[in-house]
């Protein structure tokens, strides 16, 4: 096991030592970043009166919206010359969120995820197949870092040509993988395609994220490839991957860096603190950010936190595996529920293969679901079949997310496959992505 010095530091040490980053990025946005300057003042807060009562609740919060309205260079706190890389959201929804990173902040990003790499399994010497997608994506470059600062050999074959993948995995022998857990799957789904057993690879850990996902998903992952798999946090806002990540010791909630990042959890109604072990939204306040600190930033990504030491030894905050986006959250006729509470139901279902897409549709004022699920080649099924597991499907849903489904069996391997992050809810406005 690969333990940081800083995982094992007792509390009082961990929180003495946030507390005194915190007023020092406090002071930081006030002096270089007018957005900021601007929230603090109206707030009648300045970085002295800060220093002396360090209350979180004074600091303005930051939304993804604000990043947009300073595009694409409002938010730095260092000159744009001094940046040596700059990353950017998808920007499906508007303009995009932009990222800059000075040469320290990308030693520190690539010393945060060796860190998350050891967590999940990963050592020096040995190789790491990195399937996420490289680019404006973090990602991938993000993994990369981390795993060369680790000691890793580290193959950059980013997402797609999966059958290339599979040679890949077989002639250099990995024993990491790091992918979104969609696309690992259509990995073994490949290898699985191509007369080769998946659970017969170099593979021992796998690293996944960027997308949330179920502990019937990890089982699934688990069995098909024969590894252990380790949930992965981060977004680009706050970094990118390697805020938090589960050890492969416990698996029991992920391990946040806490000498780098501040983390609250809030009912995103209210705006106010939520008890430990409550769920609601992450917020977290970056401590050690030249380029690009934020304040209170509200991720919109489900979770809670615990101070409960691990089983592994680790001292540091525990965030639970994230729930969901509330942006992805589907509240139908007063029950709210995620896709990947979804996905707990429909991957107990031998019948079914684990893949599946959610299109939502609006009936007046009423909200009705449509679940497209794929059958299991492995399973025999004959047409008259199908009402029976339409059936069941309902049933289990009805029991464990109290809501009530249109479901639609298509065959096996027709559900579009994921290279990247998986498209699991479609709107109205847009057809199924069946094949």
């Amino acid at each position: 096991m690969i333990l940081h010095e800083y995982e094992t530091r007792s509390r009082e040490f961990i929180e003495a030592d946030q507390l005194r980053k915190l007023t020092g990025t406090v002071r930081r946005v006030y002096q270089h970043v007018p957005f900021y300057r601007e929230r603090l003042e109206s707030g009648s807060v300045c970085p002295e009166e800060f220093e002396r009562r360090p209350e979180m609740e004074a600091l303005p919060f930051t939304t993804k919206e604000d990043l947009r309205s300073a595009y694409p260079f409002g938010m730095l706190a260092v000159p744009r010359e001094e940046l040596i890389r700059i990353h950017a959201s998808s920007g499906t929804s508007g303009k995009p969120t932009v990222v800059g990173y000075t040469r320290k902040d990308i030693d520190l990003w690539a010393e945060i995820t060796a860190r998350a790499i050891a967590l999940g399994g990963g050592k020096p010497g040995r190789v790491l197949h990195n399937a996420y997608g490289y680019g404006l994506f973090t990602g991938g470059l993000g993994l990369h870092y981390g795993s060369e600062k680790l000691g890793m050999g580290t193959v950059p074959i980013s997402g797609g040509n999966t059958e290339r993948q599979v040679m890949l995995i077989e002639d250099f022998k990995p024993e990491v993988i790091c992918a979104t857990p969609s696309y690992a799957l259509n990995i073994a789904e490949c290898m699985e395609g191509m007369g080769k057993d998946p659970r017969e690879t170099s593979l021992k850990y796998g690293i996944f994220g960027a997308e949330p996902w179920s502990e019937e998903m990890r089982r699934t992952l688990e069995d098909k490839l024969g590894i252990k798999a380790c949930d992965i946090y981060g977004l680009s806002e706050v970094i990118g991957p390697g805020v938090a990540s589960e050890c492969h010791e416990a698996r029991n909630g992920l391990h946040i860096a806490e000498d780098h990042f501040f983390v609250e959890v809030i009912d995103p109604k209210t705006l106010r603190l939520v008890p430990e072990g409550q769920e609601g939204e992450l917020v977290f306040t970056s401590l050690t950010k030249e380029a690009f600190p934020v304040i209170r930033y509200r991720t919109g990504d489900i979770a809670s936190i615990t101070r409960e030491i691990c089983s592994c030894g680790r001292t540091t905050l525990r965030m639970s595996r994230v729930k969901g986006r509330i942006d992805d959250m589907i509240n139908m006729n007063g029950v709210n529920v995620f896709p990947s509470q979804i996905e707990h139901c429909l991957l107990g279902v031998p019948e079914l293969a684990p893949y599946y897409q959610i299109q939502v549709s609006h009936k007046g004022a009423l909200k009705s679901l449509e679940l497209h699920v794929e059958l299991n080649e492995a399973f025999y099924f004959e047409q008259d079949d199908e009402p029976s597991l339409i059936h069941k499907i309902q049933s289990r849903l009805k029991s464990h997310c109290l809501i009530t489904v249109n479901v639609k069996v298509h065959p096996p391997k027709t559900i579009a496959r994921s290279e990247g992050k998986a498209v699991r809810l479609i709107h109205k406005n847009k057809e199924p992505l069946i094949t």
